[in-house]
């Protein structure tokens, strides 16, 4: 048995995960109000109450710049963390091997063994949401760089910004709206809306298109809360796509949708070897 746990800049989940199934799970805020200090303490609190003997390792996702070597979080998103030795801290605290990485690994962790890439040696995951950023299988083994850092796309430049401009949640803010609005206005049949999930989906196909072009995977698993409005901007991200100039890549790259949920926690507990 291993505890799984995924702490974003707004909620924390954690559970047992054994066979690839996840027990005693349970959600709580990350609580970023706090300091460093008081919010690893929260974390602490909260493995101990689903801790017991035959937990073998922990295995932790944040979303920042992890050296995942040392189990250090250099740097996070919207959690007030600078230079953390978490992998450090929570040995001492259990006694059980402690194994830290950034979320968009976990997230291709969690696919490659429990999701969608269970069948590929070679996949890129995505994630469109706040940030846009990827995980990346390689050989069946994950790919995180010298940081933990490989596969940060949505920082590549793009038009007037970045992928991540473009790519998620930041889009529909720069459109002066958001993708919660933006999906229910297009429900509605809002054509101002509908013109927006489709130029965002030939953005995010110029994302896969550049995927393509530098790790030409056998298959992209696309997840986050923007897929909510996929059935308004697929046929638009496919039609970009289906223009990639190499055609034997384009016609062979599956594209697909995550569909398991706590695909991340389920992928943080897979760190653990």
């Amino acid at each position: 048995m291993r505890i799984g746990i995924d702490i974003n800049g707004t909620k924390m989940r954690l559970g047992i995960v054994d066979g690839g199934q996840i027990f005693r799970k349970m959600e709580t805020p990350t609580k970023t109000n706090l300091s460093q200090e008081e919010i690893i303490n929260h974390i602490k609190d909260s493995i101990h109450s689903i801790f017991n003997s035959n937990i073998r390792g922990i295995g932790v996702g944040v979303s920042g710049i992890i050296q995942s070597d040392k189990g250090i979080i250099k740097n996070t998103i919207n959690i007030p963390w600078k230079d953390v030795p978490l992998k450090q801290i929570l040995e001492k605290e259990f006694n059980v091997p402690v194994f830290i990485n950034n979320d968009s690994n976990c997230f291709a962790f969690g696919e490659r063994y429990y999701g969608e890439g269970t069948s590929y040696r070679d996949i890129v995951c995505i994630i469109l949401s706040i940030g846009v950023g990827a995980g990346i299988i390689i050989n069946n083994e994950l790919y995180s760089g010298n940081n933990a850092g490989a596969g940060e796309i949505g920082s590549l430049p793009y038009l007037e910004s970045d992928y991540e401009g473009y790519c998620g949640q930041k889009f529909f803010i720069r459109n002066n709206t958001t993708a919660e609005k933006a999906y229910y206005s297009a429900m509605q049949g809002d054509a101002n809306a509908l013109a927006l999930w489709n130029e965002l989906g030939s953005h995010i196909g110029n994302l896969i298109k550049t995927v393509l072009f530098t790790y030409d995977p056998q298959a992209i698993i696309l997840g986050g809360d923007i897929l909510n409005g996929y059935n308004f901007f697929a046929e638009k991200m496919h039609e970009s796509v289906s223009i990639f100039p190499f055609k034997n890549a384009n016609e062979r790259v599956n594209i697909l949708l995550s569909r398991k949920e706590n695909i991340n926690l389920l992928g943080a507990a897979a760190l653990v070897v």
